[in-house]
């Protein structure tokens, strides 16, 4: 019967992820970079520096840096260390270029999905704010009842999609690596992350925001430093790597060390699926964030999210996948073709470094991926409460902490290929959202992008809760 769910679910998994998905999230990632007159330059000279100025008079309940952290503590997890690793195990080396193209050109899709999550976004009686696609669906299409309809669809994927992307995964990967490393009952490390989570969630959004904002640059910078090792040990294979990724993504055939290129579909396939799992750009998730956030105008915030996506993919993701080729090219011995697990991969490249390797990886994970348990939680909450009400706030931080407490026992192959299906359900509304407003877009983005320190004209209407 299990084999019979599993099998199921692999087969959906295969027909969403077919070529007409790639299109449409690849497609937006392009058509957006044009219409916003390829935004991505912007974002990383004005959006870094924005990143870390605080807006205090302007609207909203963290600042432009809480948002950002929020958001990247939710997508800097374990797509970008085991993501990667099973990319590269299952769609070939090449995997690591279309995750990188998806990042570049995805940046420009994060900044649209973030301005109109921000320039439709309501305030609540209690002063809390809420945005995201089901809002901009609802309140920025002209066809009202479609906007409601396809509002309501994302939010409901959303909200059961935290439970894959955001927590199974993440939970089952912590308790593995730790195991691994102390021989630590995965049960008990599930039972430990769910107490911790307990006490992070039940704070809300800036009790989430506090935790990130402190853990997410301690995490990032500790776990580049350690690829940089890496890549200093390898350094006479990084060439070779760079050339092997840059060709296999192309064609199939093999390469030195054991490395075999699938083709260009398969690469694409996982490419771009691990890049979504990674960047999120296109999923509809960091918006939710950025909903948030203390900004005078759409464009600022807009701008400061969208350098998540440069830092998670182009940077993150970049280096795990640098560091895996070239350590399997440097390691002939490894056998690529029996690993499908991309933490096996990934365990094997810092086991280069004497000694510190092993606890580096697994201070990595850890904080990775708990920091994104966290923030899918509040992506979750936002989801729930739009389509059942505050009512549904205390039934999901419930279950979301059961999921966690659960999710060390569960097979980590069938979690993944689930949330690669959830993924797509809910990045589909998104995706629409964001062509369907796209004139929006670029009309904010030419008001504002030259002057951002304009307020926005446009009052945050109030809502009942």
């Amino acid at each position: 019967m299990l084999d019979a769910i599993s099998n199921a679910i692999y087969d959906i998994d295969d027909v969403i992820w077919g070529w007409w998905l790639i299109v449409l999230l690849f497609g937006t990632h392009v058509f957006m970079t044009i219409k916003t007159r390829f935004i991505q330059w912007k974002s990383i000279t004005k959006g870094i520096k924005l990143s870390v100025t605080k807006d205090p008079d302007a609207e909203g309940e963290v600042s432009n840096f809480g948002a950002l952290t929020t958001a990247l503590a939710a997508t800097i997890g374990t797509g970008n260390i085991v993501g990667v690793g099973t990319a590269i195990a299952l769609g070939g080396p090449g995997a690591v270029l279309w995750c990188w193209l998806s990042g570049i050109f995805g940046i420009a899709t994060k900044y649209s999905e973030s301005l109109i999550a921000v320039k439709y976004r309501v305030k609540k009686r209690d002063g809390r704010m809420q945005g995201g696609a089901m809002y901009a669906l609802s309140r920025g299409l002209k066809w009202k009842k479609l906007g409601a309809i396809l509002g309501m669809i994302f939010a409901v994927f959303a909200g059961f999609a935290s439970f894959g992307i955001g927590c199974a995964t993440q939970v089952n990967a912590i308790a593995n690596v730790v195991k691994a490393n102390t021989g630590a009952p995965v049960e008990i490390v599930g039972i430990i992350i769910a107490i911790l989570t307990a006490v992070v969630i039940f704070g809300g959004i800036k009790s989430i925001s506090s935790v990130c904002e402190k853990l997410v640059p301690f995490m990032a910078v500790f776990y580049v430093l350690g690829c940089i090792i890496i890549l200093g040990i390898n350094y006479d294979y990084i060439i070779p790597a760079i050339a092997t990724i840059c060709r296999l993504a192309f064609q199939p055939g093999a390469a030195a060390g054991g490395l075999v290129g699938t083709g260009i579909m398969m690469a694409m396939r996982f490419g771009i699926a691990r890049g979504l799992f990674s960047n999120e750009s296109g999923m509809g998730s960091a918006p939710i964030a950025a909903a948030a956030a203390q900004t005078r105008n759409p464009v600022r915030q807009a701008l400061v999210s969208s350098t998540g996506t440069f830092w998670d993919t182009v940077v993150v993701c970049l280096m795990t996948g640098l560091v895996l080729v070239s350590t399997i090219m440097k390691n002939p011995a490894i056998n690529v073709n029996e690993i499908t697990d991309g933490g096996v991969l990934t365990t094997l490249a810092f086991g280069q470094i004497p000694y510190l390797g092993p606890a580096i990886l697994t201070l990595g994970i850890v904080c990775f991926a708990f920091s994104t348990v966290l923030g899918w939680a509040y992506y979750g909450e936002r989801a729930v409460e739009y389509f059942a009400g505050k009512k549904g706030l205390i039934p999901y931080r419930l279950l979301y902490i059961i999921v966690a407490a659960i999710a060390p026992i569960v097979t980590l192959d069938v979690v993944w290929a689930l949330a690669d299906i959830l993924n797509a359900l809910m990045a589909i509304p998104n995706l629409l959202a964001v062509l369907l407003l796209s004139g929006v877009v670029s009309k904010e983005t030419k008001k504002y992008i030259n002057n951002l320190d304009a307020w926005d004209d446009e009052s945050v209407p109030i809502v009942d809760d």
